[in-house]
């Protein structure tokens, strides 16, 4: 069973009031009765140790969120919640809670248009691992995870193995920082038996990864391939416009210089893009 809260409440602060009139709407009766002891007395109880979605009215782009309620407070006429969120599971679209509403028992489309709490008979985590972290095709040169697993506050870094560009890594590693990442490229770590192999892992967990294309080294280009591929936020660097090959042209990229002021402007360049993309 999971908690279905659909409420127009602020939910990312964490601590939220609903009236207790609305708890156990579009929730079957066996089920209903489960959580109440008698005909009116709730068992907050144990609804709070049920997983939770948290929602706003709506079927399209508006954000849902996995989590849990930590504790609540029944003074009569209001409920008042605290809440965290699960940092495995990633944000939902309510689409997709909609495009899935037969499986999730929310056959009724009003639920979607009316603040309430309902209880569904359903295994929220299973119906997730499929609906969300779908089985994906994976290749044979390298191997990824079946389910990806992207580590929030890990950036990558592909470059050349080159001691000519540790000062421009040192100024990427402070740029992440700065955004509230750490940073790691492939040298920083020995985890399999093939460098490709910690490559591809690191790559697969990023958040974000830098790609340096200066002297347009073949490596990098297949890094950023992967990295494209596997759908991550990729940041294009070069020393010379010409590096950037012909097919990433249409893709914003930071032209440096790599001396001290022109790496100072890289790494201010690069920490407004990471935030962009963080959403901060």
């Amino acid at each position: 069973m999971f908690n279905l809260l659909m409420f127009n409440v602020d939910w990312q602060s964490g601590r939220v009031t609903i009236p207790a009139g609305r708890i156990l709407e579009y929730t079957d009766d066996p089920i209903s009765a489960q959580f109440r002891n008698g005909k009116k007395e709730l068992l907050l109880d144990q609804l709070a140790s049920l997983p939770c979605i948290f929602c706003e009215e709506g079927t399209e782009d508006e954000v849902a969120r996995v989590g849990q309620i930590n504790r609540a407070n029944n003074n009569g006429r209001d409920v008042a919640l605290e809440i965290s969120f699960d940092p495995e599971v990633p944000p939902l679209r309510n689409s997709l809670i909609y495009a899935n509403r037969s499986e999730l028992e929310m056959p009724q489309e009003f639920e979607f248009s009316r603040n309430h709490w309902a209880v569904k008979d359903v295994d929220l985590y299973r119906f997730l691992l499929r609906a969300i972290r779908p089985r994906r095709q994976r290749p044979t040169v390298f191997q990824i995870p079946e389910h990806e697993s992207i580590e929030t506050a890990l950036a990558s870094a592909m470059m050349p193995f080159d001691s000519a560009f540790d000062m421009v890594y040192s100024s990427i590693r402070e740029a992440a920082e700065s955004a509230g990442l750490r940073c790691r490229r492939a040298d920083d770590i020995w985890e399999n038996a093939s460098i490709i192999q910690d490559v591809v892992s690191l790559i697969d967990r990023s958040r974000i990864v830098v790609c340096d294309c200066t002297g347009r080294n073949p490596n990098v280009f297949y890094e950023a391939g992967i990295a494209h591929t596997l759908g991550r936020d990729v940041i294009l660097l070069t020393q010379s416009e010409n590096d950037i090959p012909f097919d990433l042209r249409h893709l914003r990229y930071i032209k440096y210089l790599n001396n001290g002021e022109g790496r100072a402007a890289m790494k201010q360049k690069l920490h407004e893009r990471m935030q962009t993309l963080l959403g901060h």
